[in-house]
């Protein structure tokens, strides 16, 4: 499966930085999954389950909400928290 950058990041650094095939969270207009060539976009990000799918393996959290922005480059949420699981 293709790949893309993803970066997650908060007030206090990186909580995540590499390559993901699959981002999913939700944003105000509902669930979303982003995968390598997505359309751009902005939107806004609700306080739910956040899932990051990479070649090796499957992390989910709680984000607090924040912005995701895809672009043909790089995929990158702003938040101010997530807690991973375990």
């Amino acid at each position: 499966m293709k790949t893309f950058p993803l970066t997650i990041s908060s007030p206090d650094g990186d909580l995540f930085r590499g390559e993901a095939e699959m981002l999913i969270l939700r944003g105000t207009e509902g669930d979303l999954a982003v995968m390598a060539g997505h359309v751009p976009f902005v939107t806004a990000v609700v306080q739910n389950r956040c899932v990051v799918v990479t070649e090796n393996e499957r992390k989910e959290g709680t984000i607090e909400g924040g912005l995701l922005t895809v672009d043909p480059e790089q995929v990158t949420v702003l938040t101010s928290a997530i807690a991973w699981d375990k």
